[in-house]
C-alpha cells in the first residue's frame, strides 16, 4: 500500500460521528481511530518499539485525519476557533517543515509585501489544496495593509 493509499484509508476514519463526552481524549477512548502517517495504530507507538528501531520519524507525526477528528471534538464543545485551527493544521501536514517555517516567518509584521503574501496564499491553494490556510494568509495581507505593517 502506498503512502497516498494509506492516507486515503486513514482519512476515511474522519467520517465517524464523535461524542466528546464518550470519545475524548481520543488516544484513551478511541485509539482505534488514530493511525500514524505510515498506517501504524497509535498503541504500536511504544518506547520498546522505538528502542528496537521499529518506529521512525514518520510514525510520530500527526495525520490530517487525526487533526480533523480533533476539530470535530472542538466544534462540538463550542470551540469553533480551535476547530478551525485544527482544520488549518490538517492542511499544513502536506507541507515540509521548512515551508511551514518560511510561511510563519513571512507572516511576521513588516516581513512581506502584499504580493509576497498573495503568492504564498496562491501556492498554498494551488499546490497543496490548503484553502483554509490560503484564506488566512489573504486575510493577514488585508489586515497588515490596513494597519500599515506590510513590508515596503
Amino acid at each position: 500500500m502506498t503512502s497516498i493509499d494509506m492516507e486515503a484509508d486513514i482519512d476515511m476514519q474522519v467520517d465517524v460521528e464523535l461524542d466528546p463526552r464518550r470519545d475524548y481524549p481520543l488516544a484513551a477512548n478511541r485509539p482505534d481511530l488514530l493511525r500514524t502517517p505510515t498506517g501504524r495504530r497509535i498503541d504500536e507507538i511504544t518506547m520498546s518499539a522505538l528502542l528496537a528501531g521499529e518506529i521512525g520519524p514518520e510514525d510520530i507525526r500527526i495525520t490530517p485525519a487525526t487533526l480533523r477528528l480533533q476539530a470535530q471534538i472542538a466544534e462540538k464543545v463550542g470551540l469553533p476557533q480551535l476547530a478551525q485551527n485544527f482544520r488549518r493544521a490538517a492542511e499544513l501536514t502536506s507541507l515540509s517543515d521548512d515551508d511551514v517555517l518560511t510561511i510563519y516567518n513571512t507572516l511576521r509584521p513588516r516581513a512581506a509585501t502584499r504580493e509576497q503574501l498573495t503568492d504564498i496564499a496562491d501556492r498554498l491553494q494551488r499546490d497543496h489544496g490548503a484553502t483554509l490556510c490560503a484564506e488566512l494568509v489573504r486575510e493577514a495581507a488585508d489586515v497588515y495593509e490596513r494597519r500599515g505593517i506590510l513590508a515596503s
